[in-house]
């Protein structure tokens, strides 16, 4: 009979009501680390389980999270290392807001994720290498923010990528030019004023004299 508290706790472990509060958990550190004056996330009410019942929020059949739209929400403030936590994800989309701190390496446990918009921010520091855990992501626009850094080699692994924008932000270094970047063009690389041209094949030197 001993076996049953053990069993009872992985039920509840497991269960959908388990990964909704998990879920709103991270969706919550999310609303905490934001100011929102258009009152936009008024509905992500904490004393509720469900975050499938917030706007702004979507999920699939089984109450997961499938799709986080925020883009030109006004919305200002930090991106928090909770939302990597969202493991059916799809579509994170913040652009066009005032977020500012850096992209949180946490982000690279989204293994759903098809869609990735930072877009129009004040984002800073580096593009985490972490991102090339995002197998079936599809698209990644980061551009027009204040990202700094070389462009991680770690990326060219993301066979899914079919569409990049790194435009207008502040990394240096070379651009990578093998894996997934070799159908990239010079667009998705411009106005950055301290990255070279396409790094030589076999070249270790496209790091020299780039800091974050």
């Amino acid at each position: 009979m001993a076996f049953w508290p053990l069993f009872l706790l992985l039920l509840l472990a497991f269960s959908p009501s388990m990964n909704a509060n998990m879920e709103g958990d991270a969706l919550y550190a999310l609303r905490r680390a934001l100011k929102d004056p258009g009152n936009v996330l008024q509905s992500w009410d904490p004393t509720l389980v469900d975050p499938c019942t917030w706007f702004h929020v979507t999920c699939d059949k089984d109450n997961r999270v499938t799709r986080l739209d925020l883009g030109n929400a006004r919305l200002s403030g930090n991106l928090v290392p909770e939302l990597g936590r969202l493991e059916k994800l799809q579509y994170l989309e913040l652009y066009r807001n005032n977020l500012v701190g850096s992209i949180p390496k946490e982000l690279g446990g989204l293994k759903s994720l098809l869609s990735l918009d930072l877009y129009h921010n004040n984002l800073t520091g580096p593009i985490p290498p972490s991102l090339n855990r995002l197998s079936s992501l599809r698209f990644l626009r980061l551009n027009k923010n204040r990202l700094t850094g070389r462009i991680p080699r770690e990326l060219t692994t993301l066979r899914s990528l079919k569409i990049l924008d790194v435009s207008d932000n502040d990394l240096c270094g070379t651009i990578p030019t093998s894996g997934a970047f070799s159908k990239f063009s010079e667009k998705s690389f411009e106005n950055n004023p301290r990255l070279e041209g396409p790094e030589l094949m076999g070249s270790v030197s496209y790091d020299v004299g780039c800091s974050n």
